[in-house]
């Protein structure tokens, strides 16, 4: 199970705790394996865009009107986080859903 993430998020850090068999793959630091976001926007859609975060906060409206996922890959800190890829299945945001999804 990979857990896409920043290891400073403490929302990741959270999922990391209940998920020991977790491996954490740091998008600021270590970029999106190729494909991921494509499978990741044909899954959630406009979801996967963290427009409440302070980075989306501090774009001029140009930038915003850029494609998602362009955005996402230049600022990683702009996905919804975690992303979480077990086998061919993804789950985004850690909450009651994904939790139970995931057997936590």
């Amino acid at each position: 199970m990979k857990l896409y993430g920043i290891k400073t998020c403490d929302t990741c850090r959270k999922a990391l705790k209940l998920l020991p068999d977790a491996q954490l793959h740091d998008v600021r630091a270590e970029g999106f394996p190729p494909g991921l976001l494509e499978r990741a926007e044909a899954a959630f859609g406009n979801e996967l865009l963290n427009v409440k975060s302070a980075t989306w906060r501090g774009l001029a409206e140009a930038e915003r009107s850029r494609p998602m996922l362009d955005l996402i890959a230049e600022h990683p800190t702009l996905m919804k986080r975690p992303l979480i890829e077990r086998g061919d299945d993804l789950y985004l945001g850690w909450n009651e859903t994904t939790r139970r999804a995931l057997d936590v």
